[in-house]
């Protein structure tokens, strides 16, 4: 008789286990059915390293900022084509910011030859639909604790002086980088480099 009992209290325990996992079964079951509805309206954005296939997208996706000279375009190509070779060997750093499998901007920094810890920031661009929005500012910091992690001292920044370069400036200044130096006329008459820095630690 008290081995009757003993099994059926056994049983009652063992039931109500297998309820709760059964319970908790479909709660996992509907949370994945409610995350697969959601799935459409996710945003998955990342920061990862320029592969060549990225070249074709971020020339005209620079290109199109309209900010960037012919010759400077050119030269992009060359940059990249260089740093997929070779220069990403030489501590040369690319990278480009993906969201939802689209490319909509990237960021090319390296140290300063012959230099005590010097970054230079040589490129930053968004695509010209998602400027204002938060993109070139989370770029340049990731730059900046990049190139913090690499124990770098400080880095610097060029651009322009023309007038469609003053969002550009005004973007710096926003980022607490200071104007370090004038250099006048440097790209052509009337167009002085704008020199930008900022140190670390």
């Amino acid at each position: 008789m008290r081995i009757g009992l003993a099994a059926r209290g056994w049983l009652f325990i063992l039931l109500r286990i297998l309820i709760v996992i059964v319970i908790l079964i479909l709660i996992a079951f509907f949370h994945l059915i409610l995350l697969c509805a959601m799935l459409p309206t996710l945003e998955i954005s990342m920061i990862r390293p320029t592969t060549p296939a990225d070249t074709p997208f971020l020339v005209p996706l620079t290109e199109a900022t309209g900010v960037f000279k012919p010759i400077e375009i050119e030269a992009l190509k060359e940059v990249l084509g260089d740093y997929h070779a070779h220069t990403h060997k030489m501590d040369h750093h690319s990278i480009t910011y993906e969201k939802d499998g689209t490319v909509l901007g990237f960021a090319y920094y390296a140290p300063a030859p012959m230099t005590d810890r010097t970054w230079y920031l040589y490129w930053i661009a968004v695509s010209k639909q998602t400027q204002a929005k938060g993109l070139g500012s989370t770029l340049l910091k990731y730059v900046e604790e990049d190139v913090q992690r690499a124990k770098g001292r400080v880095l610097f920044i060029e651009t322009s002086s023309l007038p469609h370069y003053q969002l550009t400036r005004k973007f710096y200044l926003k980022h607490g980088y200071e104007q370090a130096a004038v250099l006048p006329d440097f790209y052509s008459e009337g167009d002085d480099m704008v020199v930008f820095r900022k140190k670390f630690g």
